[in-house]
């Protein structure tokens, strides 16, 4: 059977660093790790063709290879995947989908004609998917309650993607989370118990990412990467000798909980095995809300000395927050910068908070008559529900702080202040140690990637408006902290993503904000309107 794998386009995000992918000569920041995973635990003997449309589209030739058409995606993705599903099915191709989104929300594939759905975690369902076609079957759903057990996972089939294409490649040692956040959907779909590989199943995928020629950067795309603390520590002891006997020929980022802070051992073993970055989810800095989103661990200790610590064991950090939770006090907006800035928080990823289906909060509003639609993750779209306090105040408050927190001269300073404390590392300015972690392999710091770091200095420092604030962070970098530079460089060159992003965000809120305001007037219209048949007919019946 000839399969075509298939990727539906994600729209511009925080995450998307279009400037600086495709500076550096890339076309998309990550690959599409489903998929290849999908592909290795199909049978072999059929015949795979992988398009990630980030990257490239599905030619004509594709379509007519293809015997079936697979899809998986997220939420984001919705538009294209749905489109896609449609043109598959116009062409009169068989269609099978999975993953998060067609997980959360089936009926959306149904809706757009998919005729397999291969639901949860495909350990266990993709065997009954592949049994069901062997039995000549055209349609059918297929659901597994039980959580697989990861060791069970083969090495993904890498040898499908485009590897220079992309920025950063991604691999997976985790599924599931041990906490409750009321709004998070990763413990509805992969469950509160993390389930782990072996060291030796993730050191097989290294060895091939190493022998398929890939050095640089890999995200550990875990739920929480330290969610399982009594194997993650033995795990790390055995990357850091992978590391050690091959060269560090990789860098690692990935997700955690921000209670990594407590476990000093932890965050050294982490910097030694070469984590550069990690993303914690601080949401918000209001201990209310926190409590009342049951996102109690980041409650246990004061995030701003967790943080603190995070950065000076060696480690950068990109926070993510979130403005309109229930009974949310006025100026929540402007809250969220204030704790970045104080914090010296570089990557902050902010947005409106979405109920998302199967999640504690989203049964808590659809009982309460207060869901509006389905949930779309992106920092271009409103509540999904109605809030308890007016939206247009949120939505303000939202785009002010988001404009402000991309504002060049706060984002250089906040990346400056962040690097000074990161620089300062052991693992930064001891030279016996930068000397045990530097890479003596090939980096895909090439020649297009040399070419685009002077364009961006040329920019950052002759073009921009900001270009003596920029001087001056390098210089007292230079000075104070050397081991930040290399850093605070990459860091502003996002700069170049963030504003024209932040432009886009005021625009499309502000639109959407209207929209909806346009749509509750009509409502309130047709609801006078009848008010005003049903007086008449209350006054016929008195008359009659």
């Amino acid at each position: 059977m000839n399969v075509l794998l298939s990727y539906p386009i994600f729209p511009t995000s925080f995450w998307s660093f279009e400037k600086a992918v495709q500076g550096m000569g890339k076309k998309a920041f990550m690959p599409p790790l489903s998929l290849v995973t999908v592909a290795a635990l199909l049978p072999q003997e059929w015949n795979f063709k992988l398009r990630d449309r980030n990257i490239e589209s599905v030619t004509e030739e594709d379509w007519e290879w293809a015997d079936m058409v697979m899809f998986s995606g997220m939420i984001a993705q919705k538009e294209d995947f749905l489109g896609q599903i449609r043109e598959a099915k116009r062409r009169g191709k068989p269609v099978a989908v999975g993953g998060p989104y067609a997980t959360s929300l089936p009926n959306d594939m149904l809706d757009a004609g998919a005729d397999f759905l291969v639901l949860d975690e495909g350990e266990y369902t993709i065997g009954l998917f592949v049994d069901a076609l062997s039995r000549g079957e055209a349609s059918g759903i297929f659901r597994s309650k039980d959580k697989p057990d990861v060791t069970l996972s083969p090495v993904p089939r890498y040898d499908l993607l485009q590897l220079d294409a992309y920025f950063l490649m991604a691999i997976q040692y985790s599924r599931g989370c041990p906490f409750r956040c009321e709004f998070c959907d990763i413990i509805i779909l992969y469950g509160r118990k993390p389930r782990t590989k072996t060291f030796s199943q993730v050191q097989a995928e290294l060895d091939l990412l190493f022998e398929l020629g890939w050095r640089g950067g890999i995200f550990f795309v875990d739920d929480n990467f330290i969610g399982n603390k009594r194997t993650v520590k033995p795990f790390l002891e055995k990357l850091i000798d992978w590391q050690t006997t091959n060269g560090y020929p990789f860098s690692f980022t990935t997700e955690a909980s921000i209670d990594m802070a407590h476990d000093d051992e932890l965050l050294e073993l982490m910097v030694m095995s070469k984590f550069s970055t990690v993303f914690i989810g601080i949401e918000t800095p209001d201990t209310d809300s926190l409590a009342l989103t049951l996102k109690h661990q980041n409650n246990r200790q004061p995030m701003n000395e967790s943080l603190e610590k995070i950065a000076k064991s060696g480690l950068r950090i990109m926070a993510g927050f979130i403005i309109g939770f229930d009974d949310e006090k006025k100026g929540a907006g402007e809250r969220v910068f204030q704790f970045a800035t104080e914090n010296a928080i570089p990557g902050v990823t902010f947005s409106m908070l979405q109920a998302l289906p199967g999640t504690a909060l989203w049964d808590r509003l659809k009982e309460n008559g207060r869901l509006l639609d389905d949930a779309n993750l992106n920092q271009t779209t409103l509540l999904n529900f109605v809030p308890t306090r007016p939206i247009e105040d949120i939505a303000k408050e939202y785009v002010e702080a988001f404009w402000k927190l991309y504002d060049p001269k706060v984002y250089l300073k906040r990346v400056f202040d962040h690097f000074m404390m990161v620089g300062q590392a052991r693992v930064h300015r001891d030279p016996e140690l930068r000397a045990q972690l530097k890479n003596r392999h090939k980096t895909d710091f090439d020649f297009k990637g040399v070419l685009f770091g002077l364009k961006m200095l040329f920019k950052l420092g002759f073009v921009r408006s900001t270009r003596f604030v920029f001087w001056k962070y390098l210089y007292l970098m230079f000075k104070k902290n050397p081991g930040g530079i290399g850093n605070f460089f990459t860091f502003a060159v996002f700069m170049e993503h963030f504003l024209p992003y932040r432009k886009m965000v005021k625009k499309e809120i502000q639109e959407a904000l209207q929209a909806r305001m346009d749509g509750n007037v009509k409502a309130l219209e047709t609801d006078i309107e009848l008010s005003k048949d049903l007086a008449k007919e209350v006054e016929w019946y008195k008359a009659s």
